[in-house]
């Protein structure tokens, strides 16, 4: 179906309803031509400070997912990005797994997009990188289950740096000083790339500068999420100010 106004391409974006830093990121690098349709999962913005909340977010995350993805399928999408990173790593691959499932069938023969698969993909389009330092929105609490998703397949946590978010909407509360130090901190000497991962934490042009002075990929999840929707559906446009993924690749 033709539209004037994503006459290329729609992309369908589904972010927790504490989640304001996915969208206005994402519109920041739409190309020409190219629409974005947003939906929200309902959740409650529980503590992220100890393990029975972080359940409960999982859990919210989880009922609610589907019906966000089912709410995007009449806009004839070429992919849905699910702008949710808790479930995708919180509970392993199976896990990971089981809920690529329930989505693809939810989103109707869209092409869903997970930040996990994204990431990835981003490494192995940057020349196959295997060290990472790694950037989470939370406390220790929720760090050690995002790296072992890491290390889990293959790829090697050299550092780690939580940015403390107390509840998926505190995510966001961050500064640049806060994102230099975490960048610092994990830019160890065998990292060959910097990834960052929560949705809510506005770190996209942030990563771009922080490449200039690190002198290596700083991969940011909202910005890795959108190149890999854009690229799975055949545009390759390069985009300014946006890194060397969106730049070169």
């Amino acid at each position: 179906m033709s539209n004037f106004l994503g006459s290329r391409l729609r992309i369908g974006i589904a972010i927790p309803s504490t989640n304001t830093s996915a969208q206005p990121e994402m519109d920041d690098m739409r190309p020409f031509g190219v629409t974005n349709h947003i939906a929200r999962i309902i959740i409650d913005d529980d503590s992220l400070t100890h393990m029975s909340g972080f359940s409960q977010v999982i859990e919210n995350i989880r009922r609610s997912t589907p019906d966000a993805i089912r709410s995007l399928c009449h806009c004839n999408l070429g992919a849905i990005i699910a702008a949710v990173s808790p479930d995708g790593y919180w509970q392993g691959h199976k896990a990971h797994e089981e809920l690529s499932r329930q989505l693809t069938i939810a989103a109707s023969g869209a092409k869903i997009i997970f930040s996990t698969d994204a990431i990835r993909s981003a490494l192995d389009t940057l020349g196959g990188l295997k060290r990472i330092g790694l950037i989470s929105p939370y406390l220790q609490l929720g760090d050690e289950p995002v790296s072992r998703f890491f290390t889990d397949t293959g790829i090697d946590v050299v550092a780690t740096y939580g940015l403390g978010g107390r509840t998926p909407s505190n995510i966001s509360a961050v500064t640049p000083a806060h994102l230099k130090e975490a960048v610092l901190n994990v830019n160890h000497p065998d990292a060959q790339a910097i990834v960052q991962v929560g949705t809510n934490v506005p770190m996209a042009a942030f990563a771009q500068m922080a490449e200039t002075w690190i002198g290596k990929p700083v991969l940011s999840n909202n910005a890795v999420l959108y190149w890999h929707a854009l690229r799975t559906c055949g545009v390759t446009d390069p985009i300014t100010n946006r890194g060397i993924l969106y730049e070169t690749c």
